[in-house]
C-alpha cells in the first residue's frame, strides 16, 4: 500500500525529494570545502611561521657573530633607523647599565642595556635587578630596554614586567632586526614605557652637568641584515 501511495503521489512529491537530496549534497560539498580551506590555511600559517623563524635565525646568525662592542653599536644603529635621536654608545665598563642612550622619536629618554650572550644561555634575574636599579634611579630613563641575544629566565621576565622594562629577548630582537620598530615592540613584554610618575626629561629642561652630553646623531644607521 505504501508503494502504491508513493507511486500515486510521486509526481507531486518528487520535486521536494529532489530538493532535499540536492540540499544534502550541497551541504556535504560545502562542509568539505570549508574543512579543506581551514586545513589549507592552517598549513600555510605553519609554513609561514617556519619561514619567518628561519629568516629570523638567518639574520640572527650575523648578530651572533658580532663582538659585544659591535653588538652595542648595532643596537644603536637600529635605534637611529627607527627615528631615535641623540643616540650614543657607552662602550666602556662602569656605565651603570647604560650601554646605549638616546631619545625616542617623541623625546622620551631611552636607556638600553645590551647582553651579547650565546643563544643557549639565559639572562638571570640578577642582571635584570642591576639594570632596574640603575636605569631609572641613576639615568632617569623614561624608556628602559634590556636587549639580549638569548632568552631571559622567568624570574627576570617577571621583574621586567613588574617594573615596566622591555625585556627584548632573542625572538623580539630577531623581529627588530627584521624591520619591526622599537616603538611597536615596547608593549610586547610588560608595558615597556618606563613611566616613573615624573615628567619626561624632554619636558623638564636641561639637567645639571649634562650640557654637551648625548649629542644628536642626524644620520640613520645602516639597515639591519636581510
Amino acid at each position: 500500500m505504501a508503494a502504491l501511495a508513493l507511486a500515486l503521489t510521486w509526481k507531486t512529491v518528487w520535486p521536494y525529494v529532489l530538493g532535499v537530496v540536492l540540499a544534502g549534497l550541497l551541504g556535504t560539498i560545502g562542509w568539505w570545502l570549508w574543512k579543506t580551506h581551514l586545513r589549507t590555511v592552517t598549513q600555510h600559517r605553519a609554513w609561514q611561521t617556519e619561514e619567518e623563524n628561519a629568516a629570523r635565525e638567518r639574520s640572527m646568525a650575523e648578530v651572533d657573530a658580532m663582538t659585544w662592542q659591535r653588538f652595542e653599536s648595532y643596537v644603536a644603529e637600529l635605534c637611529r633607523r627607527d627615528g631615535c635621536t641623540q643616540v650614543v654608545v657607552s662602550g666602556r665598563s662602569g656605565d651603570l647599565g647604560a650601554d646605549v642612550i638616546g631619545r625616542m622619536p617623541d623625546g622620551r629618554l631611552l636607556v638600553i642595556q645590551c647582553k651579547h650572550y650565546a643563544p643557549h644561555r639565559t639572562v638571570p634575574s640578577g642582571d635584570m635587578q642591576k639594570f632596574l636599579g640603575t636605569a631609572k634611579a641613576e639615568h632617569g630613563a623614561d624608556v628602559a630596554v634590556f636587549v639580549a641575544t638569548c632568552a631571559f629566565t622567568r624570574e627576570a621576565e617577571k621583574l621586567a614586567m613588574r617594573h615596566e622594562i622591555l625585556a627584548l629577548h632573542r625572538n623580539l630582537l630577531g623581529a627588530w632586526v627584521r624591520g619591526a620598530t622599537l616603538e611597536s615592540l615596547l608593549p610586547l613584554n610588560g608595558t615597556g614605557n618606563g613611566r616613573t610618575g615624573r615628567r619626561p626629561r624632554s619636558l623638564r629642561g636641561p639637567q645639571p652637568g649634562r650640557e654637551g652630553e648625548n649629542r644628536d646623531v642626524h644620520h640613520r644607521g645602516p639597515q639591519p641584515p636581510p
